[in-house]
């Protein structure tokens, strides 16, 4: 590898908004985020999801064909 082109990579802190906290390698100092593993919705299995149908059921159920 080059010389001097490399940005200096160290251990930070992630800290995520329900307070859980991570230690990992990166180029950034302290990171702040939203969601994590442990929060997720899709990860936690707390995803509400409301598609009953299609596009074809929403056509239907629009022009009351079904």
């Amino acid at each position: 590898m080059k010389e001097g082109i490399h940005p200096n990579y160290n251990q930070t802190t992630i800290t995520c908004a329900c307070g859980n906290v991570l230690e990992v390698g990166s180029t950034k100092k302290d990171i702040k985020v939203d969601v994590c593993s442990k929060c997720h919705p899709y990860l936690t299995g707390n995803l509400r999801q409301d598609t009953v149908g299609g596009r074809a059921d929403k056509f239907k159920k629009k022009y009351g064909l079904a």
